[in-house]
C-alpha cells in the first residue's frame, strides 16, 4: 500500500504593520474616489448655474408667462428638445420624488401619449417600460414600446440627474435618450434642465414626413420663426415642431406630478391631471388635442391598467 505524504501548509499570516499599510491604502483609493465623484458633481452644479445666469433674461421675459425657455435642434438623422426652467416647489421635493425609480410612472403616464408605464429591476439595473401611442385610449398592443434603462442616477443635496436610454424605438428611431437634472436655488424654488432626443432612419425620416403632410400639416412648435415679418409671432413647424411639443408635453408631465405631491396621497393623481392638463392648454396653439372631460377619462383607465398589467 502507497502512503502519500501529507502536506503542511503553512496558514497565511500578515504582520499588524502590512494590515496597517492595507487599511491606509484602501482608506486613501476610497477618499480619492470620493472627492473625484464630489468634484464632478460640484462642476456639474456650476455648469448648471451658469447656465441659470446665462438664461435670466430668457427666463424672466418670454411666451410661456413662466421662468422657462426652450430649445430644439436637428440634424440629418438627429432631434433634440431642451427646457431650463425654475419651479416653485424645494429641491427636496424633486430630489426625493424622482430618485425613486417607481415614482416616474406617476408622472410620465400624465402625458396624453404614455399608454403604458412600467419599472422593473434586472440584472443590469432599473429599466422603465413606456407605451407610446395616440391621443385617445388604447389596448397595449396599438401602442408601441420602447424599453428605457436607466443609466445613472446621482442624487445629492445640491444636484441631481437622471439619465434614461433605449438603443431602438419605432418606426426606424433609435437612441432615446431623457435627461434631468437640477439644483436648488437660494429663494427655495429648482433650476432644472429636461432634454428629450433621439435619432431617426430612412424609414423613420419617410414616417415623420407622412405626418407632417396629414395630420400634422397644421402643427407648429414655440420657436418663433425669425422670418416672421409682422407683428403677430409665426412659430416653426416641420420636425423640430415635433420634438419641441413632445419635450414640453413630458417637461409639463414631471412638473405637475411634483406640483401635484402638496395635496393628500388619495388626490395627488387627480391634482395631476388637472394640473397637466391646465398646463397644456396654457399653449393651445401647440399642445391642445381633446376636451377635459375626455382627457380624464382616458388617463383613468389607463392609470388602473398600469396597476395591474405588468
Amino acid at each position: 500500500m502507497n502512503i502519500r505524504p501529507m502536506l503542511f501548509i503553512q496558514p497565511f499570516k500578515i504582520s499588524p504593520l502590512r494590515l496597517t499599510q492595507v487599511f491606509v491604502l484602501v482608506c486613501l483609493l476610497w477618499l480619492a474616489n470620493d472627492k473625484s465623484f464630489a468634484a464632478e458633481q460640484n462642476t456639474s452644479v456650476v455648469k448648471l448655474l451658469a447656465k441659470y445666469t446665462e438664461l435670466a433674461k430668457q427666463l424672466n421675459n418670454n411666451q410661456f408667462h413662466r421662468p422657462l425657455y426652450l430649445n430644439s435642434e436637428e440634424s440629418q438623422h438627429d432631434l433634440k428638445g431642451e427646457i431650463y426652467a425654475v419651479v416653485d416647489y424645494p429641491f427636496s421635493t424633486f430630489n426625493s420624488a424622482l430618485s425613486n425609480p417607481a415614482h416616474w410612472c406617476d408622472a410620465l403616464i400624465l402625458n396624453i401619449n404614455i399608454k403604458y408605464c412600467h419599472t422593473a429591476r434586472n440584472q443590469e439595473g432599473d429599466t422603465l417600460t413606456l407605451n407610446i401611442g395616440k391621443k385617445y385610449y388604447q389596448q397595449i398592443e396599438q401602442s408601441y414600446r420602447v424599453e428605457f434603462k436607466y443609466r445613472e442616477i446621482i442624487s445629492t443635496p445640491n444636484y441631481f440627474s437622471a439619465e434614461l436610454d433605449s438603443k431602438s424605438g419605432p418606426l426606424d428611431t433609435y437612441d432615446y435618450r431623457i435627461l434631468i437634472e437640477a439644483t436648488p436655488l437660494k429663494d427655495g424654488h429648482t433650476f432644472l434642465h429636461f432634454t428629450y432626443a433621439y435619432s431617426f432612419g430612412f424609414t423613420g425620416r419617410i414616417a415623420m414626413q407622412t405626418y407632417l403632410a396629414t395630420l400634422g400639416r397644421n402643427k407648429v412648435g414655440f420657436t418663433i420663426d425669425e422670418n416672421t415679418t409682422n407683428e403677430k409671432p409665426q412659430y416653426i413647424q416641420g420636425v423640430r415642431g415635433v420634438v419641441e411639443r413632445n419635450t414640453m408635453r413630458y417637461y409639463l408631465a414631471i412638473d405637475a406630478y411634483l406640483a401635484a405631491l402638496k395635496a393628500p396621497s388619495q388626490d395627488q393623481l387627480e391634482r395631476g391631471l388637472q394640473q397637466w392638463y391646465s398646463a397644456t392648454e396654457q399653449y393651445a396653439r401647440q399642445l391642445h388635442e381633446v376636451d377635459l372631460v375626455d382627457y380624464l377619462e382616458m388617463k383613468h383607465l389607463e392609470y388602473q391598467r398600469q396597476q395591474t398589467v405588468q
